[in-house]
Formats: structure tokens, sequence, C-alpha cells
């Protein structure tokens, strides 16, 4: 074999290679994603979250904070800041949540009060029956 044939075996491999490696991120970026729906429920008895109070949990992958309002009942929040994805946490005693990485403020809604973040935080739907509280 030629030392001209291996050379251009070698570059045409290499360039199949890094299009290969390149191509696939871009198709995956291009391409829609879909969600499917995991039918997960997660049932927690209404007593274990007074009013004023939060519970951490993790739904169908995602972080969040079950709250029980003391004005307006329950709500399910994510805990991923809108900002750059760091966990905010649920301050008590000011009825707000709080992102550490940037100061974001949220108030119990979810609506961005304070901080470098632009939209609301995820709110996953729940159902509240006379003793329990069902996400999903």
């Amino acid at each position: 074999m030629e030392r001209r044939s291996v050379l251009k075996t070698t570059i045409a491999l290499l360039g199949t290679t890094t299009l290969l490696s390149l191509g696939y991120p871009v198709l995956r970026f291009l391409s829609p994603t879909v969600r499917r729906q995991s039918g997960e429920k997660i049932t927690i008895r209404k007593e274990e979250i007074p009013p004023g109070s939060a519970r951490e949990l993790v739904f169908e992958g995602t972080p969040i904070l079950v709250i029980n309002r003391r004005e307006t009942g329950f709500i399910a929040l994510s805990r991923i800041c809108t900002h750059l994805g760091c966990l905010v946490g649920y301050d008590k005693y000011k009825g707000q949540l709080v992102c550490p990485c940037h100061a974001g403020v949220f108030d119990l809604d979810g609506q961005m009060i304070a901080g470098p973040g632009s939209a609301p935080l995820r709110q996953f739907f729940l159902t509240v029956s006379a003793t329990h509280v069902t996400l999903g």
C-alpha cells in the first residue's frame, strides 16, 4: 500500500468521525423532545404538612416543594430556579422561596420577586381531598 493511500484513508476516517461526533448533538438539539406521561402519583396526608410549612419531594425526576400556604392552601412548585437551575429553599419565616446561588426570591405562588431569574417556578398539578394531597 502506498503512503499516499494510507494518508487518504486516515484523513477520510478522521473526517467521518469528526462529522459524526458533531452531527449527532446538532440533530438532538434540532429534534423536538417528547414528554412521556409517567403516570406517577404521590399521596401525602394533609397533617404531614401543617399550615405555613413545606415538604421536599422528588416527582417525575424533578425536585419539588409541596407548600401548605396559610391563606390559600396547598401548592406544588419545582425547586429548580429559573435563572441557572440551583435548588431553591423554603424560608418559612419570610414566606418566600430563596435561591442561594444568586439571591433570587420567589413568592409562594412561584412568581419572581427579586433576583436575576426571568420566569416563575414551574407548578405541578395536585388534588386536595379531605385528608390527602395527591400529586399527578
